[in-house]
């Protein structure tokens, strides 16, 4: 049994070692260094670009500026076709451009010989602009008069959708109903992976080769493309290992600049590698949202009619754009049951750095509304916030009308009753309960619901290809990437469990390379395992009876009383061995009468998906004259289906929570109102949470089966990022009495709510 069992890491040795292959490492070093010119304007027009003194210091080989450039508009979010055109890419971006919308807008580009002769030319560019007003509020942007970032959007709003159940307006007439009501902030906050965005780019054989760290290398091909107006076949991208990427790197953020600029220079490669201050502000962030909730509930705590607004901020340009808001509200209308409902998602652009995917993709920033306007409504009940969500919560047999996403276990309630169990819940409820003074301490907890996977929004396919060597392994090919999670290795085992061999005999080809490596969209929506289950469990199958055909032939035993266990062809009427896989491959290959490459490869196309639920319960100590929250124990409760390797499965989960609490207490990247500019793109002034933030990181799972997926399993790596902020915000809440309706729970926010209350 290969899958199941926590298997060692099948990158573990090169990475604690330093000889796994990154972006860097592969870079020639004689690389030209390209740099990104940037405007110091959030909203305006560039008029006009003097670069003759930074063409004056040596090394300067040549700059572009966004007057050179093709002006061929393109896309960059990392979508497979979209059938819901509200999701669908927006093609709004230009390689340079002369209508800068945000501070640090890309304006022109420098390629050096070194970087230090890179940076001196940026510093000595100057530009002259002509300035527009700006607004970095999503709601001061959706009014009337207010500056426009895109000409072409009115109130600059991206898109809306809506999503309605019932008669809203005729439910809340019925008698009785309380109704509560709240806003809720989150704030922008970046992904912060070790490795920050790098490519190069050089041309061979009349085509342009891409080396990114990226999480999407077949649709960032098609992107290269279309951003420089050539066909898809002369581009090549290759992916090595990835030092995280959390969403930000399912775009094409740089690698269709980088790709022109090897092209001005006679296709010499060209290295573009972002500093960390680039990649907090020129990247992509998390979308900032504000959501506006209304619940009517009887005096029981029923719910009977619900209503939210979601207003997200986009930033200056579209990348996933619209379907960050749009998943959040589906959250809204699924994890609780009601009859009556009304939601609207709004999305806008401001001039702030693009927000694009981070795990999770809108889920954390609905769930820490809704998980607190739950709490909310308890406290005002009088009820138990556990009673009120099983109460209200999804329950076993919900079927979506849209996706046909079926609830079948009681997920939810087996979480919660774990959770509920590990951090002694009603004993810490009645410790702490009626506390005065200056130190406090209380629990709280927070259920969520997530997607599997993309369909039937989008385009969902896996491809796979394996390769019996003669030895009796064999190379296995996927279109999904590993991007630091461990996907390779649950590759292996679910390949290795397919074919009946053993896991260490299974060579998983962990660079993509589009030339070589068979389509696939890449890594993103907590797809890996479930996606790619279902085409490595159809190739291994393919393979097998190849195999034993071929086993049949040699052995003259019916094919159907042999199979392939531990690596051997066993006759299974008695256990015998008649040979090993390694003799048969051999056997086949040189053949004299019957040679043949043993392989098979084959696409799946996913028309299912599958809920993945769970909870986080904290415990908190809050200072109140200091305004410091600190976590003193929290633990995730998930149920992914089943486990591939439960010991991966953990250290995503131990990630996600850290990136939770992150989220909750510390995090956000702060504008400059004045200018526009971001004030702390660094990660001294930008507070990650650490190591000294955390107690230990407690995860626990409940395996209930996935029926749809191919070996069981389910969303994981995303969903653990979403529960542990709403929890601390509520056992914050059980402390000391306050509620909070903003993120993060840091100093400042804490101040002005204790002080508001009257606790300071």
């Amino acid at each position: 049994m290969e899958v199941g069992v926590s298997k060692k890491r099948i990158d573990a040795f090169d990475k604690v070692t330093g000889r796994a292959k990154f972006t860097e490492d592969l870079a020639d070093k004689n690389c030209y260094v390209a740099k990104v010119f940037r405007s110091t304007i959030a909203n305006g027009v560039v008029k006009s670009i003097d670069t003759s003194e930074a063409e004056k210091i040596p090394g300067v080989v040549k700059i572009v500026t966004c007057f050179d450039v093709p002006q061929y508009k393109f896309p960059t979010a990392g979508h497979p076709w979209c059938t819901d055109p509200a999701h669908q890419d927006v093609a709004d971006r230009l390689l340079l451009t002369s209508r800068v919308r945000y501070y640090g807008d890309d304006v022109a580009a420098v390629i050096a010989e070194d970087e230090i002769a890179a940076n001196r030319a940026v510093r000595a560019i100057k530009a002259e602009y002509e300035e527009y007003p700006f607004v970095l509020d999503q709601l001061e942007a959706m009014k009337d008069g207010a500056p426009l970032v895109h000409d072409e959007y009115k109130n600059n709003i991206l898109a809306h959708t809506s999503m309605k159940k019932g008669d809203y307006e005729e439910a809340i007439k019925e008698d009785g109903l309380i109704k509560f009501e709240g806003w809720y902030d989150t704030p922008t906050v970046q992904h912060c992976h070790m490795e920050n965005f790098i490519c190069f780019a050089y041309e061979e054989a009349g085509r342009i080769v891409v080396v990114s760290s990226t999480q999407i290398p077949h649709i960032v091909r098609r992107i290269v493309g279309q951003a420089l107006g050539i066909p898809w076949g002369k581009v090549r991208i290759i992916k090595p290992y990835i030092g995280g990427g959390f969403g930000n790197k399912q775009d094409a953020l740089y690698e269709p600049l980088c790709a022109y600029l090897s092209t001005q220079v006679g296709g010499r490669p060209v290295k573009l590698d972002l500093t960390r201050e680039e990649t907090f502000a020129c990247t992509r962030v998390r979308h900032a949202i504000r959501v506006h909730l209304i619940t009517y509930a009887r005096k029981d705590g029923t719910f009977v009619a619900r209503k939210c607004e979601s207003f997200s901020n986009q930033g200056a340009y579209a990348s996933h754009g619209h379907s960050i808001a749009a998943k959040g509200i589906t959250a809204f209308s699924q994890i609780y049951k009601c009859d009556a409902y009304e939601a609207d998602a709004y999305t806008i652009y401001t001039n702030r750095a693009a927000a694009g995917a981070m795990r999770a993709y809108g889920i954390p920033q609905m769930t820490f509304a809704l998980e607190s306007h739950v709490e909310d409504i308890a406290k005002k009940l009088g009820i138990d916030s556990i009673e009120l969500r099983r109460k209200n919560m999804m329950e076993v047999g919900f079927k979506d009308d849209f996706s046909k996403n079926e609830n079948y276990f009681d997920s939810l309630n087996q979480c919660i009753n774990k959770g509920m169990e590990y951090i002694h819940w009603d004993e810490k409820l009645e410790k702490y309960k009626n506390q005065t003074g200056p130190i406090r301490r209380g629990v709280g907890m927070s259920i969520f619901w997530y997607n599997t996977a993309v369909w039937p929004i989008s385009l969902e396919t896996s491809a796979c290809r394996m390769v019996l060597n003669q030895d009796g392994s064999i190379q296995l090919q996927l279109g999904e990437t590993e991007i630091g999670q461990g996907a390779d290795t649950a590759f292996a085992q679910m390949a290795a469990e397919t074919l009946g061999i053993k896991f260490e005999d299974v060579h998983v080809m962990t660079v993509q390379d589009t030339d070589v490596t068979p389509f696939g969209t890449g890594a993103y929506a907590s797809r890996q395992t479930y996606v790619a289950g279902f085409s490595i469990k159809q190739t291994g199958l393919l393979l097998k009876d190849k195999i034993l055909e071929h086993a049949h032939e040699l052995t003259r035993m019916e094919k159907a009383s042999l199979d392939i266990i531990d690596g051997n062809i066993v006759r299974t009427t008695d256990g015998r061995v008649m040979m090993s896989l390694g003799e048969l491959a051999t056997e086949v290959l040189y053949s004299l009468t019957n040679s043949e490459h043993l392989a098979a490869e084959s696409t799946y196309q996913i028309k299912t998906n599958a809920y993945s639920f769970g909870c986080a319960f904290a415990e908190v100590e809050v200072d109140i004259p200091l305004c410091k929250v600190t976590v003193l124990d929290v633990v995730n409760v998930h149920d992914c289906g089943r486990l591939i390797n439960p010991q991966l499965a953990a250290a995503q989960v131990h990630g996600g929570m850290s990136m939770s609490i992150g989220y909750g207490l510390s995090e956000q990247l702060i504008y400059d109102e004045k200018t526009g500019k971001p004030l702390n793109n660094n990660l001294l002034d930008y507070k990650l949470s650490t190591t000294m933030d955390h107690p230990d990181l407690e995860a626990e799972f409940v395996e209930n089966y996935e029926p749809t997926s191919a070996f069981g399993t389910k969303a994981l790596g995303e969903p653990p990022a979403i529960p542990a902020a709403p929890a601390i915000r509520n056992a914050v809440l059980n402390a000391t009495g306050v509620s909070f309706n903003k993120l993060p729970l840091n100093p400042h926010n804490l101040f002005a709510r204790f002080k508001e209350e009257g606790l300071i």
